[in-house]
């Protein structure tokens, strides 16, 4: 261990001053003083109460240290659930009580200001009592409960330390993560609290927020790669180059944002892969393969990867999620998750969860959840209706049944999380293969909205597709064709059938010519359209027809290679 650090279990017991600055909150900095006085003071609460189990969650961060570390010092087990949503609060009252901020409008007195100092002493923590519970979402849809003791925490910190304790000097740890999860908690509270650096209380929701904040002193950052691939070219670039480090985690940080970052500050991201079940594996900083922490190995068994840990207890390895490359010099590539856990603005997120809360709601017969990567990645989820999900849809419309759907997730998910695309569908489409056709998918969610319409739902039978479309207001097409009365032109609409044609169909002959095709009533912005589609591979023939409420749009078809009637 490093000279400087202090173990977490002698933490409150050690030689540091009284007076030296543990956390910025508030507005005010406290004391190692006052951190020791208030986990005493909540120490000798909890010992008095009978319960064993707490699930704990703050907003703050601070306040999260003192009551952890309380919890510690009385001996009780410490759930940490990764959200405070009411469903996450049912489930945890079964079997613990709930400690912090669970009541939404009700704030929580953490008693942080202890008017007389106590007079109990703490003793040093084993800190090879699994006292602590973290929750993370599991592969199968259900939260996985994982145990860590102090231990395993501090060769973590020792290792952190041994890497970049020189380069952070006393810098003070600010963050846009949440200690609620393992990243957090480790590297903006257990770090700095081991290492005596001082940690800002509050969540920074962006890097201008958090760069107004630095008060006095070198600060570093405490990322994810959702905040980092959102830098552009208005953010605080002075200030991040002022930083001491930039870590991220949750997720690879794509390169193009690596050396924007790079370019515009000076400042090389030190990424760090790992997970709740192992802690930290590997780092890179601009590069694309990882580098091994101290007293790792991998090893490649029977098609599976099985890391080997210091910090874990697994003597056969641990069985990784993730596929990879191993280089001849150690380093690795990593190449994406082999099971269905995304985090999305570094929250870790069960796409079988979250379409297991859908299929158990009685309008719900099927639901597939998945990710769409863009600057900001969402979650969006594809529904088979039931017939009494049908019969909600006819009565309220799509927009009231969607909000109904979310406020239900609300119950078990953050915000951040919640599907903000939505397609109905009367079967989910399958490859060849009888796999869910994620291509065809992804390209109806992903649409560019500047030349295509967004797909609403899509009806396929063995006759062919039928879609629900809407015309986004903004089409390029709209201003340069009649400004003051906009409407489609022909030879969009007609792009349109070959786009979602050759998306459900298999048409790999060129077009030839187009028969019979008629335009018989304008398409204005906002316009919601039914787009049928029937293809004759025989003939060669797609068939389409766009109506609407008001009737029949455009109809015709499209002939490929040349067939006759």
């Amino acid at each position: 261990m490093s000279d400087k650090l202090l173990p977490l279990s002698h933490c409150l017991i050690g030689n540091r001053p009284v007076d030296a600055p543990v956390a910025y909150h508030a507005g005010r900095y406290y004391s190692s003083g006052q951190f020791a006085d208030a986990v005493k003071s909540w120490a000798g609460k909890l010992q008095a109460q009978p319960f064993l189990n707490y699930a704990l969650y703050t907003e703050d961060a601070y306040p999260f240290a003192v009551l952890l570390f309380a919890l510690l010092h009385a001996g009780k087990q410490i759930w940490m659930p990764g959200n405070n949503r009411p469903g996450t609060a049912e489930q945890l009252e079964k079997d613990c009580q709930l400690l912090g901020d669970w009541h939404i409008g009700e704030p929580f007195d953490y008693c942080l200001d202890v008017a007389d100092s106590p007079t109990q002493s703490l003793s040093p923590l084993n800190p090879f009592d699994s006292q602590l519970v973290i929750f993370t979402s599991g592969s199968t849809g259900q939260a996985k409960p994982i145990t860590k003791c102090l231990h395993q925490f501090q060769l973590e910190i020792d290792t952190l330390e041994k890497n970049w304790g020189e380069q952070l000097g006393d810098a003070a740890a600010l963050a846009t993560v949440s200690h609620q999860h393992i990243y957090g908690l480790l590297f903006r509270v257990l770090w700095p609290l081991s290492a005596g650096r001082c940690f800002h209380s509050q969540t920074y929701i962006n890097p201008e927020a958090l760069v107004s904040a630095v008060q006095q002193g070198p600060v570093y950052w405490i990322a994810s790669p959702a905040h980092l691939k959102r830098l552009d070219q208005a953010s605080p670039w002075d200030g991040i180059a002022g930083l001491k480090a930039v870590f991220s985690s949750g997720g690879a940080l794509p390169g193009n944002a690596a050396e924007r970052i790079l370019n515009e500050s000076g400042q090389a991201v030190i990424e760090v892969y790992g997970s709740s079940e192992t802690g930290g594996i590997a780092w890179r900083r601009q590069d694309e393969a990882w580098t091994l922490f101290y007293g790792m190995a991998l090893s490649h068994i029977d098609g599976n990867w099985l890391l080997h840990s210091p910090y874990l207890q697994a003597e056969q390895g641990f069985q990784l999620d993730d596929q990879i490359t191993l280089h001849d010099d150690g380093r690795f590539m990593l190449h994406g998750r082999s099971d269905r856990i995304v985090k999305v603005e570094e929250k870790r997120l069960s796409l079988a969860e979250l379409e297991q809360r859908l299929m158990a709601e009685p309008w719900i017969e099927d639901a597939h959840a998945l990710v769409i990567n863009k600057s900001r990645d969402v979650v969006a989820a594809v529904v088979v209706l039931s017939q009494q999900g049908l019969e909600q849809l006819a009565i309220h419309g799509r927009n009231r049944l969607i909000r109904q759907l979310r406020r239900t997730l609300e119950q078990w998910f953050e915000p951040v999380v919640l599907p903000r695309k939505w397609l109905f569908v009367n079967t989910m489409p399958l490859t060849t293969q009888g796999k869910i056709e994620h291509h065809l998918l992804k390209i109806l969610l992903d649409f560019d909205g500047r030349k295509l319409p967004q797909t609403l739902n899509f009806n396929m039978t063995h006759e062919g597709v039928r879609l629900e479309l809407k015309v986004p207001e903004d089409l390029l097409y709209f201003p340069d064709h009649f400004a003051s009365y906009p409407i489609l032109p022909g030879v969009v609409q007609l792009a349109w059938v070959e786009h979602f044609g050759k998306l459900f169909f298999v048409i790999d002959k060129p077009f030839s010519q187009m028969e019979v095709v008629k335009f018989t009533q304008v398409i204005q912005p906002g316009d919601q359209l039914t787009l049928t589609l029937d293809w004759n591979p025989t003939t060669g023939k797609l068939y389409f027809n766009f109506s609407s409420e008001r009737g029949a749009h455009s109809s015709g078809r499209m002939v490929y290679e040349g067939k006759g009637r």
